[in-house]
């Protein structure tokens, strides 16, 4: 199996008060592991509203495999990959948000609602590097979902 070029990545949304928190949840765990624990923090709006945000920080190999695996359903995974100059910071941070809803249905889309963050290895830490490493990271996995 090839190596996962990330140290981590991190899964994080919010449940409003007008939302259910167990199906918020299961919308976040359509891109995680089986039985894979998830942080919840309680927390109060501007007014006064309860807002939940639940997290997920996946940083063992077959873990972020398994993330990978499911950003390979995107359809929109040749726009990810256009933009990828973009959407990694020169941090070596890759960033993507997926659409809520649409997890919830079990389905993978660019949208609102779920914000992913990966730390992408580069060594050196230069934003080419990490761009080239993030790119390969997901057209393999896009290659292991075609068989």
């Amino acid at each position: 199996m090839p190596r996962v070029p990330f140290h981590y990545i991190d899964l994080r949304t919010f449940c409003y008060a007008t939302e259910d928190e167990k199906r918020v949840e299961e919308a976040l765990r359509q891109f995680l592991p089986e039985e894979f624990e998830i942080d919840r923090v309680e927390n109060t709006g501007h007014h006064g509203d309860r807002i939940v945000i639940l997290s997920a920080r996946v940083e063992t190999a077959d873990g972020m495999r398994v993330v990978l695996d499911q950003l390979a359903a995107l359809d929109a995974i040749d726009r990810v990959l256009e933009e990828l100059d973009e959407r990694v910071d020169d941090n070596c941070s890759f960033f993507l948000r997926l659409d809520k809803q649409a997890a919830f249905n079990g389905l993978v889309r660019l949208g609102e609602g779920i914000t992913l963050r990966a730390k992408v290895e580069a060594y050196p830490a230069k934003h080419e590097k990490a761009v080239a490493n993030a790119r390969e990271a997901i057209q393999l996995a896009g290659e292991n979902d075609t068989e």
